[in-house]
Formats: structure tokens, C-alpha cells, sequence
């Protein structure tokens, strides 16, 4: 039963209809603002937090299949929390896992909603692109100063779009390219103009972004959902077209990338920008170094040092998801987002060559995943909003499975019951001890 049902079941159908769509609006606009985030709090958290407190008062269950990232999540701040208590000045720390808390109950509520009823997926991917293919405009727009002011847009020479860093920017704009992809290789040929258009500029933004991050995990997450689309699908004549449009779309975007360096800045910024290793990687105190440091210390450190503690005992954060754990969530929110990783993980990769309705949804969302994981090692993205978004996505995804399970079972079961114990099986509960009896005497 759907929250609006729960909440009012004497409603009329077309009212309850109406409330749903109304809700489900909502949930897309929400969305769409999580491209745009320039200042802190966002329009995002505040839309979000009332929205998020409105369904749950209406009645937006959780399941068992989402209660398993409720915990874990809710866990992982816990560490968090503890961690605060090793801090000799709080500052904004109590914040910084407020926010950490606040994302996580943003997970939950995707994967709640998307349990609810999967024709909701549609709805956020479609926000999701409509917001990147915007906010990867204004980047591009501010990265060649198109008009007064565009600069606020670019930050030391890299398109950022409405975000405060590139290195948020460009992975945002990736899975929404995903989605475009899949969108071009199965979709009605007539549209596909337009969606290569969009593509066109996510693909331009993630490039000026200059994010390596961001180009490693467009790069993989390219290749991962075609090699998964070839391998559920088993006709010769689709494999052809996936081939043949994968191919177009390659030399499309390598023949813009060509022309994006033949301006000077653009080819200079990305010649330095492409070597594999910079200079603040591996020198002293560099990023590397920091890891290994970081990662001794946390061994002695079970309950961490706190949030934001790291940036001011060495040049900069942690720039790794692990370490970050470590550090600001302490060893029991480390072991409690690894488990969550891993549980994602698992779970989507269960379920990713099944014949459902959000198969598609899910393959891009888990492909996301386990790019960002991957990232990871070289980022912070514990507070990243679309990372929470992909993690709801995969768990609602598999929730719905469950559901889809266990009504299949309860059709089948219909099935094989003789007609009269059927029918008592389906009809009210007060009225069946009376025909129970009934037969009973016959």
C-alpha cells in the first residue's frame, strides 16, 4: 500500500491519483535542484528536508529491503558523531555530520519512493538530465566567458557550472550521460538527434571540467553499459546497433574533443591536467604521502580525529574515501560504509541482467556506483547529493525485485489452490471462519 492510500483510504481514486502525481512532481523538482549548488545550505537541503518530513508524516513506509541501508547509513553517522567527542574545538564539525545525517535520510527516501511505485524513475533521471544538461551549460558558457559575469562559473580555469567545485561538477554529470547513452542505443531513432545533442553537452562540460575523476568514470561507465547491454541482450540485430551507434557516438565525441584543443587554453590546461600523476600527487606531503600517513595514524585512532581535523594538520584533506571514513567517522563508520558498498553492490549486480520495467535505471545507477567507488580513492564523496540519489536508486531497485518476487509466488500459489479453498483464501478474513464452517458440515 502507498503512503496516500495508507494515509487516506477513503480518498477517490482520481484525488488519490492526483496526490501522487503531485508528490511525484515534487520528488523530479527536488532533483533537478541538486544541480545547482553554489552556497551551502542549497535550495536542495531545504527543498528536500520538508519534503522528505511531508511523505514520511503521510506515511512513506520503509520496508525490510531498504531497513538494511537505514542502519547502515545511520551507523556510519553514529561513528560520526563519536568522532566529534575527540575534537578540542568543535566549529562547524557538528554541522559537517548533520549534513552527512540529513543525505542519508535522502538516501532512504529515494529508495522508499522508488519502492512505492517504479514509474518514478523515469521522473528523476529525466530532472537529473534536464539539471545537468543546465548546469553543464553554464559551465561551458563560463568557461568561455560568454557574457559579463560568466566567471562565477569557473573556478581556476575549470568549468564548475551552479557547483563550488569541478570535482563535484563533472561526476554529477555523468550518470545523466549514461542515461542519454542508453537512451540513444534503445530508444526511438527519431529522438535520438536531440538526446545526442544534450550529450553533446554533458560531454563537453565533463571534459572542461578538467576532473580526472570525472573522466575516468565517464570513460568506464561508458564501456561498462554497453558491455552489460551486449550481454543481456542476445539478438544479432540489436548487438549490431549498439555496435554501430557506440561507434558514431565515439567519433562524434573525440571529433569535438579535437576541435575543444584547438584553442590554446583548452589544450593547455588539458596537456598538464592529463598527466596520470601531478605534482601535488607525489611530493612531499602530497596526496599519496597523505594517504599513507593518514592511514598509519588511524590505527591508533579508533574513534577518529573528527571532521574537517585533517585540512588543518597537513596541506590539504584527505582526498580519499577511506581515509575520510577513518578519520572523521572513526573505525565503526569505516567498516559500516564499507559494508554498505559492498551490500550495494551485491545487490545490484544480483539483480542487473533481469527483465524488468527498471532494469535500465538500475544498470546505470549501479555502473554509477561502483564508478564513484572507484574515485573514491582519490576523493572525498561522502557529501556528495547524487552519490545518495545513485545508492536510493540501487536499493529501491531492489526492493522492487523483492516485491516482484513475492507477488509472482502469490499469483502462482493462486494457481495451484482447489477453487473452493481459493476462494476462501482470498475473501475478507471475518467472513471465512463462517464458510469455513459451512463447508465443514457439508
Amino acid at each position: 500500500m502507498t503512503a496516500i492510500e495508507a494515509t487516506y483510504p477513503r480518498v477517490a481514486q482520481p484525488q488519490r491519483m492526483t496526490l501522487r502525481l503531485i508528490g511525484s512532481a515534487f520528488v523530479a523538482f527536488g532533483v533537478f535542484l541538486s544541480g545547482f549548488v553554489i552556497d551551502e545550505p542549497a535550495p536542495y537541503e531545504l527543498w528536500m528536508a520538508g519534503l522528505i518530513g511531508l511523505w514520511f508524516i503521510l506515511g512513506l513506509r520503509i520496508s525490510r529491503g531498504v531497513a538494511p541501508l537505514l542502519a547502515l547509513l545511520l551507523t556510519f553517522n553514529i561513528g560520526g558523531m563519536l568522532s566529534l567527542t575527540q575534537m578540542k574545538d568543535l566549529a562547524t564539525a557538528p554541522m559537517y555530520i548533520a549534513v552527512s545525517t540529513f543525505l542519508a535520510l535522502t538516501a532512504v527516501f529515494y529508495a522508499a519512493i522508488i519502492e512505492d511505485s517504479h514509474k518514478r524513475l523515469p521522473l528523476i533521471f529525466n530532472a537529473w538530465t534536464f539539471a545537468a544538461v543546465a548546469t553543464s551549460a553554464l559551465g561551458i558558457l563560463g568557461y568561455f566567458h560568454a557574457f559579463p559575469g560568466a566567471e562565477i562559473f569557473t573556478l581556476y580555469d575549470r568549468a564548475k557550472g551552479a557547483f563550488q567545485d569541478p570535482n563535484v561538477f563533472g561526476p554529477f554529470l555523468v550518470p545523466p550521460s549514461l542515461y542519454l547513452v542508453h537512451g540513444i542505443l534503445v530508444g526511438d531513432l527519431k529522438k535520438s538527434p536531440l538526446k545526442a545533442a544534450a550529450l553533446l553537452v554533458l560531454a563537453l562540460g565533463i571534459f572542461l571540467s578538467f576532473s580526472r575523476a570525472a573522466w575516468g568514470l565517464f570513460a568506464l561507465g561508458v564501456v561498462l553499459l554497453i558491455f552489460i547491454m551486449l550481454l543481456k541482450e542476445r539478438s544479432g540485430a540489436f548487438r549490431l546497433r549498439v555496435l554501430v551507434l557506440s561507434l558514431a557516438a565515439i567519433i562524434m565525441l573525440i571529433a569535438s574533443l579535437l576541435v575543444a584543443l584547438q584553442i590554446p587554453k583548452v589544450a593547455e590546461l588539458f596537456s598538464a591536467r592529463a598527466q596520470l600523476v601531478q605534482q601535488y600527487d607525489g611530493e612531499h606531503l602530497g596526496r599519496f604521502e597523505r594517504h599513507r600517513i593518514g592511514f598509519t595514524m588511524m590505527m591508533e585512532r579508533p574513534l577518529g580525529i573528527g571532521p574537517l581535523v585533517f585540512g588543518t594538520m597537513f596541506p590539504e584533506d584527505e582526498h580519499n574515501i577511506w581515509l575520510k571514513s577513518l578519520t572523521s567517522y572513526g573505525w565503526l563508520g569505516f567498516v559500516s560504509y564499507v559494508g554498505m558498498l559492498v551490500w550495494t553492490l551485491a545487490l545490484g549486480f544480483r539483480n542487473l541482467l533481469l527483465d524488468r520495467p527498471w532494469q535500465p535505471f538500475l544498470m546505470i545507477a549501479w555502473i554509477s556506483v561502483l564508478g564513484h567507488a572507484t574515485i573514491g580513492n582519490v576523493i572525498d564523496i561522502d557529501h556528495w547529493r547524487h552519490v545518495y540519489l545513485l545508492l536510493g536508486t540501487v536499493w529501491g531497485c531492489a526492493a522492487l525485485e523483492v516485491r516482484h518476487k513475492r507477488e509472482r509466488r502469490m499469483r502462482e500459489r493462486r494457481r495451484v489452490l482447489p477453487p473452493t479453498e481459493s476462494a476462501v483464501y482470498f475473501v475478507a478474513p471475518a467472513v471465512r471462519p463462517a464458510m469455513n464452517r459451512r463447508w465443514k458440515t457439508r
